[in-house]
């Protein structure tokens, strides 16, 4: 498994919040969602409340 660095920002209560999360995954596509689905587990977000601005490794 590789690491993936994803980036972007979320809505929060006071506005948009900029995230960075490493997540260790198989590919990009793993990654990206590895890190929807903690946005919607921990912060109670939905999709369209996280914008991704990429994903490197």
């Amino acid at each position: 498994m590789s690491e993936f660095t994803v980036s972007g920002r979320f809505q929060a209560r006071d506005g948009w919040q900029e995230f960075q999360k490493v997540i260790d995954a198989p590919n990009e596509d793993v990654a990206l969602e590895h890190a929807y689905a903690q946005f919607g587990s921990q912060h109670g977000l939905k999709r369209t409340q996280v914008e991704v601005n990429g994903v490197s490794a």
